[in-house]
């Protein structure tokens, strides 16, 4: 019998863990937070005594404050993320700025190339028709 009493009081203490973890969002502080206050209130209630009243008003304080905690992280955490998002963003559009860079030099440099190698041709062909007048070769 005292088998069966362990295993049904495991249960509800896990049964109980888990609707305090589900409710807390998940947040293991919070649930403890929210563990300890639900436990001040009811021994409050059981022993109906002034000076728990103030333990009660405590942890639900302390409950509260961990519940701020709690949102201020997930905030912190989703703004790290979008920074994040945005330097790839950056990062992308400058290695597309850089290729474009590349890809016009190349394009500058053989336009150049190619003016100089006409430039050359025809000053050639000038030198030998210049040439020819004066009796060169």
């Amino acid at each position: 019998m005292s088998k069966r009493v362990l295993q049904l009081g495991g249960l509800a203490a896990v049964g109980g863990g888990a609707y305090y973890l589900y409710s807390a969002g998940g947040d293991p502080k919070l649930a403890q937070k929210k563990i300890e206050h639900d436990a001040a209130t009811a021994s409050a209630k059981v022993r109906s005594e002034i000076p728990g009243r103030g333990k009660e008003a405590q942890k639900a304080g302390e409950e509260g404050l961990e519940s701020v905690r709690a949102r201020a992280q997930s905030m912190a955490d989703d703004a790290k993320a979008e920074a994040e998002r945005a330097k790839a963003k950056l990062d992308n559009f400058k290695q597309g700025t850089e290729k474009k860079f590349e890809e016009t030099g190349k394009e500058f440099n053989a336009a150049v190339n190619k003016f100089d190698k006409e430039v050359t041709q025809k000053a050639s062909e000038s030198k030998s028709w210049l040439g020819s007048w004066f009796g060169g070769k």
